[in-house]
């Protein structure tokens, strides 16, 4: 196992890589950019080439098969991990990091080698490499939207990509029903759901239903990832807590799982809710003593994270009235609200988090229709009893 100085040498190197890589972030953004502008038919065939010859889902599967070793103390061959990472998985996680100014290849990198020089123990590399997969399958996710977006014209295109999306939320399906079968929700429908949507304005040509579709499967993936780490009582963090009272060292595989389950939700709170982004994220990182990890504030930082969220897509849904935009982040809103409506029912009570789930409803419905007046007098509701949760959560 490994001792405390190494890992805080390993993950010191985590956050220089972050350091380093967010600083050129902006650059590699506006090459992106030009770049895109350049695509060639020649060059998005090659694309499409690329994609054909690997199966991402195999390749993953066999990494994680090989790390998954450690479990039960067999010794793990870093060596095929890492050839399978750098020649089928590599290339994918590079260009979401390129996209989405992320440093997930140099975290991953970072661990297969600590995990091969042995200064990380082999299971909090398999975490690490899981989770943090499972990011760049749930950011491709975001990528094959964005490109139905701008092919909507195309319908064959657009049916490609769509199939594409499906393909890589296969990969993610087996983290949502572990969700579903930890506290009782239907993430798996949902998303289905979302999805036979999403192919019914495909063919329809109907962008709001597609855009709506959309944001259905993101925040439900997100919700997902949201129930791993923060949510109580079955969280990384409550995990994390537990264990560390009988096993520190089994304590800090959870804490890196906590940690890299984090990052697929991390910087969309981090744009509405830095302060309490930044709290979560500083108590699932591996420098943090497990035995000082606080479920209990986490899911509160949470509570308050995500209800600041929902209230800055309540404002752009008020500032875009009458406009698609209005609809789609009144949607958004009330995708938050439900992320944290087990929680929401336990600080308001079951009778307010009814109403306010009634109100956000409503108000979905009065932003598709127009109706201004309906649309103030709920919203100005919908405000009140959010800013009450997140005083509450404090």
């Amino acid at each position: 196992m490994m001792k405390k100085r190494q890992l805080k040498a390993v993950f010191a190197m985590f956050l220089l890589a972050g350091g380093v890589l967010a600083g050129c972030g902006n650059t590699e953004k506006t090459a992106g950019t030009e770049k895109k502008v350049e695509k060639t038919e020649e060059t998005e065939q090659a694309e499409k080439e690329e994609k054909e010859e690997v199966n991402y889902g195999e390749a993953f599967k066999e990494a994680v098969t090989e790390l998954e070793k450690a479990k039960t103390g067999e010794k793990v061959d870093f060596d095929k991990v890492t050839t399978i990472y750098t020649t089928k998985l590599q290339p994918l996680v590079q260009k979401r990091d390129a996209e989405f100014q992320d440093t997930l290849d140099q975290h991953i990198t970072t661990a297969l080698n600590a995990g091969k020089d042995g200064s990380m123990a082999p299971m909090v590399v398999k975490q690490l490499f899981d989770k943090l997969m499972q990011k760049v399958f749930y950011t491709t996710i975001k990528h094959e939207f964005t490109e139905v977006e701008e092919h909507w014209g195309n319908k064959e295109e657009v049916k490609e990509e769509v199939e594409e999306a499906k393909e890589f939320y296969a990969i993610l399906q087996s983290t949502v029903e572990k969700r579903d079968a930890a506290y009782g929700t239907n993430l798996v429908d949902t998303i289905n759901g979302a999805f036979s949507d999403i192919e019914s304005a495909v063919e329809k040509g109907d962008a709001l239903a597609f855009a709506l579709g959309k944001q259905v499967v993101d925040k439900t993936l997100m919700k997902t990832f949201y129930l791993a780490t923060g949510a109580l009582p079955h969280g990384y963090a409550s995990k994390t807590a537990a264990e560390a009272k009988e096993n520190a060292e089994e304590a800090k595989v959870e804490q890196a799982e906590g940690w890299a389950f984090y990052q697929s939700v991390y910087p969309y709170m981090k744009k509405h809710a830095a302060e309490e982004a930044d709290y979560i994220l500083q108590q699932f990182d591996l420098q943090t003593d497990v035995k000082t990890l606080d479920p209990v504030a986490i899911n509160k930082a949470f509570i308050r994270g995500w209800a600041k969220v929902a209230l800055h897509e309540y404002e752009e849904s008020e500032e875009n009235w009458g406009q698609d935009k209005s609809a789609v982040t009144a949607l958004e809103g009330a995708l938050f609200i439900d992320m944290i409506g087990s929680d929401l029912k336990a600080l308001l009570g079951e009778q307010a988090f009814t109403t306010l789930n009634d109100q956000a409803h409503k108000y979905l419905e009065a932003a598709k229709a127009k109706n201004k007046e309906e649309g103030e007098k709920l919203l100005k509701q919908i405000e009140s009893t959010l800013q009450a949760a997140i005083e509450k959560a404090k």
